[in-house]
């Protein structure tokens, strides 16, 4: 047993008492000779949260002190909730007050309040988590903070563009130097080097002048900067890729199915360039199908302990920027040699599917293989073969396998998965990386073809984990916020609709599904969204509830997650993880996917505001169509549909009536004319505002001309509030009331 195992031991010993490091050499039976080491693995112990130390120097189980050590996951108000590496524990609820100076995603220790808050009535349903307080920072996510320099008129400081920072950082050691080639106003990274306490506000030092926020390419390297993604590979990670050659060779191929003569297709993203998963299907006796689903076996050529898997691990995923790619393997084999290209070889972990012609699954096998794609579609060209009749044998099997899959599909709804597929708005950008069209990109049969097969494999890999007993990462997705829940339902019921009990999957699946065609369908959706929690890793097989499915792990993906990569070599290497190392890896790829994650939308979101911000500055703002997708007491929040972006329209900004939030009906009623607005309604919308360090946009509802007929209400042909004159008695009220669309 090594000396990590023994202390953990020594430690949660049902009588043990908190002792410090030299009482814990003693208990050990170890000497002097060794009490260094003790002390190096106990300080590795307190910095990953397994063990604490007191305030005493003592040491003791976090659980026996009613700490626990996790992840915090900040909002824009300064509290958040932290989640720990068990995804079967409830998140633990931070108040801002209680935050200390944890910074998002900061790994923290948090001593957790177990008691109900006061006030709540016998009856009432618990608070969604417990509660609890940071009282240390354990590890920073991130060492260095982007943001704009400003001056006041002492001192200079830096405003963090990530608006989940909520203190300015002051920089009092600026000198002559810096100052020469910093101006106010300039993106620049700077390091935090003192924050006592949450009271104070955190001193830093300069690290690095980004540029002008309006210079070309400054916005987006501002992201880079402020996730810490890296750009580029180490020369010992890109010498080995390139020892590994550009072609599959006959040593390569010994022991593996040849699967070469199938009629193997991708289809992806048309700017696709890494092709990790391909499908080909044939019908087979007794009205069955084969299915197969190939994945690029990178486990083949990233082993355990290399360079490149070093580095993979260290990235975690590649990252999707607006304008680039930063990967997780470099090129030579993320776009090449592991790449599924059409017509050359390539190695596979495959999974063999017998599917009846209703498309349960009778049998799995499991190989590896190697293949040779016949053809590459983009998913455009994909949808165009579904849409006529089949001109050869590749195409035919294209219509087959989207009959199979919208089977599946239609299984895997009727078994509470939930339909919450939004369209997704493709941005892109000219010569000088500004936008120049958006483009909306629909999840149509083409998208879902793939997306079935996939899951199917997923979870088919799962399974055999599960029947293996063998330790491995599993993506889990926990059950939603049911007081949010509750509160939807009451949303819904405003709007004259039935919901159900949306706490019950099943029903909750129904209702949206319910929901197709209606105007309000894409509020809900939305709406529900808000109430699911986040999917990450663990090594605790908790199932994915959005899905519903019981097991499930991503191993679709190796080229560009580490995740999957693990899943591979405990399939079909037979690897034999260390527990520790397992739960250490799905904490920290979970990191990685949220930061990956928060920088791809932040790329997308600078250059749509940096767009809406030169119409402003050109006195020329378009005009979209926004759908209200919830209101409030400042106003409506909406979801402009050409963009994809959400932004407010603030109440005291509507200048036709003189509104009033409502909040038991859900909307905002004019005073004066009784017009409304509520969730589903669509507005003509112009940008008003743009504020960059927050990173939000404000728009105003544009004016429409009063209407010429005469005999409509004079109320419709106001554009202004304007008084009403004081008359004595009682006021009659309006005769029509006019919801605003």
């Amino acid at each position: 047993m090594n000396l990590e195992n023994r202390l953990l031991r020594l430690l949660g010993r049902k009588h043990y008492v908190p002792v410090g490091a030299d009482d814990i050499t003693k208990k050990l039976g170890l000497g002097e000779a060794q009490a260094k080491e003790v002390r190096r693995e106990l300080r590795g112990l307190v910095r990953s949260g397994r063990v604490v130390r007191l305030p005493d120097k003592r040491f003791a189980l976090p659980a026996d002190e009613d700490l626990v050590a996790g992840r915090i996951l900040m909002n824009r108000r300064g509290g958040g909730r932290v989640v720990t590496t068990d995804a079967s524990q409830p998140a633990i609820d931070i108040s801002p007050n209680a935050a200390g100076t944890a910074m998002h995603n900061d790994r923290v220790l948090v001593l957790v309040d177990s008691a109900a808050p006061p006030g709540r009535r016998r009856g009432q349903r618990p608070p969604a988590g417990p509660g609890g307080k940071v009282v240390e920072v354990l590890e920073r996510a991130r060492t260095q903070v982007v943001g704009t320099l400003e001056k006041s008129r002492q001192l200079w400081y830096v405003v963090p563009s990530d608006p989940r920072i909520t203190h300015d950082i002051y920089l009092p050691k600026l000198g002559q130097a810096t100052k020469a080639r910093a101006r106010r106003g300039d993106r620049v990274v700077v390091e935090i080097t003192e924050w006592p306490s949450r009271h104070n506000a955190p001193e830093g030092k300069l690290v690095e002048v980004i540029g002008s926020p309006g210079a070309p390419g400054v916005d987006v390297e501002s992201v880079i900067r402020q996730y810490e993604l890296p750009t580029r590979f180490p020369a010992k990670v890109q010498a080995e890729a390139k020892r590994l050659g550009a072609k599959v060779t006959a040593a390569d191929r010994r022991g593996r199915r040849d699967c070469r003569k199938h009629r193997v297709v991708t289809i992806d993203p048309v700017d696709a360039r890494d092709f990790d998963d391909a499908i080909s299907l044939e019908r087979i006796e007794g009205r069955r199908w084969r299915l197969w689903v190939h994945i690029a076996d990178v486990s083949h050529y990233v082993t355990p302990g290399s360079a490149l898997d070093r580095e993979a691990r260290r990235r975690g995923n590649s990252t999707y920027l607006i304008d680039r790619v930063i990967p997780m393997l470099p090129e030579a084999l993320s776009n090449e040699l592991c790449s599924l290209k059409p017509g050359v070889d390539r190695l596979a972990r495959s999974v063999e599917f017998v599917l009846t012609e209703s498309g349960r699954v009778e049998q799995v096998k499991f190989h590896s293989t190697v293949i040779c794609s016949k053809r590459r579609y983009a998913y455009e060209e994909a949808m165009a073969v579904l849409e006529r009749k089949p001109s050869d044998d590749i195409e035919r099997m294209l219509h087959d396998a989207h009959r199979l899959a919208q089977k599946l599909r239609q299984a895997r709804f009727r078994a509470g998965a939930l339909d919450l597929d939004m369209p997704e708005h493709k941005v892109m950008l000219d010569a000088k990386g500004r936008v120049s069209e958006v483009r909306r990109v629909e999840n149509d049969v083409s998208h879902q073809l793939i997306e079935e097969f996939m899951l199917l494999a997923n979870e088919a890999v799962a399974r055999e984990i599960k029947r293996r007993r063998a330790g491995a990462i599993h993506r889990v997705h926990e059950k939603p916020d049911f007081e949010k829940l509750d509160n939807l339902r009451a949303q819904a019921a405003l709007m004259g609709l039935r919901a159900g009990n949306l706490t019950d999957q099943k029903q909750a699946g129904k209702f949206l599904a319910s929901l197709k065609g209606h105007p309000l369908a894409d509020v809900f959706r939305i709406g529900y969204l808000r109430c699911m929690k986040r999917a990450c890793y663990s090594t605790e097989p908790i199932g994915h509830y959005g899905l519903a499915k019981e097991d499930y792990v991503h191993f679709t993906s190796p080229i560009r997650r580490y995740a999957d990569l693990i899943v591979h070599r405990v399939v079909y290497q037979r690897a034999r993880l260390d527990a520790t190392a397992l739960a250490t890896a799905a904490d920290h790829i979970s990191l990685t996917e949220r930061n990956s994650g928060d920088a791809e939308l932040d790329s997308k979101l600078i250059k749509l505001l940096g767009y809406l911000q030169r119409q402003l500055d050109r006195r020329k703002p378009e005009t979209y169509t926004a759908m209200v997708t919830e209101v409030r007491s400042m106003g409506a929040m909406v979801d402009i549909t050409e963009l994809g972006l959400k932004g407010l329209v603030k109440r005291l900004s509507l200048s036709d009536d003189h509104y009033r939030f409502v909040p038991e009906r859900g909307r905002l009623v004019g005073r004066q004319r009784g017009n409304e607005i509520a969730p589903g309604d669509q507005l003509k919308v112009q940008v008003e505002g743009i504020d960059l360090h927050k990173k939000q946009a404000d728009f105003c509802v544009v004016k429409t001309r009063p209407p010429r007929d005469k005999k409509k209400s004079k109320s419709a042909q106001k554009t202004r509030p304007e008084k009403s004159p004081k008359r004595k008695g009682k006021q009659r009220q309006p005769k029509a009331r006019r919801r605003r669309k």
